[in-house]
């Protein structure tokens, strides 16, 4: 189905867009253009909401707002917001109605004209996504890069054509009912996470792996031989699988063999660049590059690959660089919502940190962070709820030998705190191990916030 032969099947349908958030507000508005009558449905009070209500009251939408913004949905087609259950009561109730449940992205998927490759993972999808956009657009394709990362791509698939290629980040939450694969699929590792959703980690599991079940035998599935849950998933493939590793050698995939990356097909192999090429620190973004140099292998060019990793500097709120004053580095790693994240911040750095930490539980263990806080950090700065859960990780390890750790109640007081007591040669990153909604709408504001606070020191 093309994209406009679906907008024509929703011609004389009503249609409900959960949640009047940035991801559905061009669905809202492209819907409202083309004459489908929208109710636009958001717990939030119209006081709340302001400008942006009366933007799309203007557009022709009805508002469904407040408590009961879910109750009685009788819509012919009802769309979810990403991290909404398909299987709330209201939902469930709707749908036996007669409602069709969907969502932005599985209509994406239906309609999109080009090749699709999409990246999953419980850490490193992010920055994998970006790196192979950023290699295609630098071979000469066009691309549209959208999904998790932030850009809803449905509205605009009008505009793309055969040739281009749209390059996803998918979360589990968008996975969960989705029928259909992208042609590359990637899956980057898998650890606990999201279990404040997800009813465990069976679930969490099956809801990532929905990014190759779909696919077909031409189709590329690529994995993490290093992590033993996606390294048993390649068995399952229903295309071709390849691996990555940054710790053996493989016969089919992307591999580091001392400082060279390598990259095998059969009995063909040649090294595509060095660790010392790539800017970013740290040893999972290597991890990051081999899984995206597996998904690109044949379409984007060794030079071009060697020519952009000397340059990238990283994506904002990921061991972002704010400023070095006086001598110390200040870092903005936002998008570290769990312990397996912040792990590998902490890992990048050749040195003992003063890390700020702590944020909204998400009912995941804690345990694994403690030993390498106490290896890596040499003062601990704790605010949000999650603030006991990450002490007690500390203090109960092994190795806990007094690190000093300090509560606060929030960044303008953590931020003080850290400059007070880093001297020269001292880096101070917040990676907060948790999520940001004890506070923050997401992680970009929070690391928006952190990095105001940080800049606004004086010189």
């Amino acid at each position: 189905m093309t994209f406009e032969e679906y907008l024509r099947a929703l011609q004389g349908k009503t249609v409900a867009v959960i949640g009047i958030g940035v991801s559905n507000r061009p669905l809202i508005q492209l819907l409202c253009q083309r004459g489908v009558a929208v109710t636009a449905c958001d717990r939030k009070s119209r006081e709340a909401l302001g400008a942006i209500g009366d933007q799309l009251e203007a557009m022709g939408a009805r508002l469904r707002l407040g408590p009961d913004y879910l109750k009685d949905l009788t819509e012919d087609v009802i769309f979810r917001t990403p991290g909404m259950r398909p299987d709330l009561p209201e939902l469930t109730a709707a749908v036996a109605r007669g409602s069709l449940l969907t969502s932005e992205m599985e209509v994406f998927f239906e309609v999109c004209p080009c090749p699709k490759i999409a990246v999953t993972g419980s850490d490193g999808k992010t920055t994998t996504t970006t790196i192979i956009a950023e290699l295609l657009k630098r071979a000469g394709r066009t691309v549209h890069l959208g999904g998790n990362i932030g850009h809803p791509l449905l509205a605009e698939t009008g505009e793309m054509d055969p040739g281009d290629v749209a390059v996803l980040e998918l979360s589990s939450f968008q996975l969960m009912t989705m029928t259909h694969s992208p042609h590359i699929a990637v899956v980057t590792n898998l650890a606990p996470n999201h279990l404040d959703v997800h009813r465990d980690f069976a679930e969490y599991i099956a809801a990532k792996e929905n990014i190759f079940t779909h696919q077909t035998g031409e189709d590329i599935a690529v994995f993490n031989a290093d992590n033993d849950l996606t390294a048993e998933e390649a068995a399952r493939a229903i295309g071709r699988a390849r691996l990555f590793s940054r710790r053996r050698e493989l016969a089919d995939g992307v591999f580091l063999r001392g400082e060279a990356v390598i990259a095998r097909r059969g009995d063909q192999e040649r090294e595509v660049l060095r660790t010392s090429d790539i800017r970013l620190p740290g040893v999972h973004n290597i991890e990051n590059y081999l899984a995206a140099i597996a998904a690109v292998d044949g379409l984007v060019p060794d030079g071009v690959i060697r020519d952009f990793a000397r340059e990238f500097g990283g994506v904002e709120h990921r061991i972002e660089l704010i400023r070095t004053r006086r001598g110390v580095r200040w870092y903005n790693d936002s998008i570290a919502s769990s312990p397996s994240r912040t792990i590998a911040g902490l890992n990048s750095f050749d040195r003992k940190v003063i890390l700020i930490a702590g944020g909204k539980d998400k009912g995941i263990s804690y345990e694994s962070l403690g030993p390498v806080v106490n290896e890596h950090v040499k003062l601990l700065i704790l605010c949000g709820a999650t603030a006991g859960v990450i002490r007690r990780s500390a203090e109960q390890a092994p190795n806990y030998a007094g690190l000093e750790i300090v509560d606060v109640a929030d960044y303008h007081q953590a931020v003080a705190l850290a400059d007070s007591r880093a001297g020269e040669g001292d880096v101070v990153i917040l990676s907060p191990a948790s999520t940001s909604f004890d506070r923050f709408a997401n992680f970009m504001e929070r690391g928006r916030v952190f990095k105001e606070i940080v800049n606004a020191l004086p010189e």
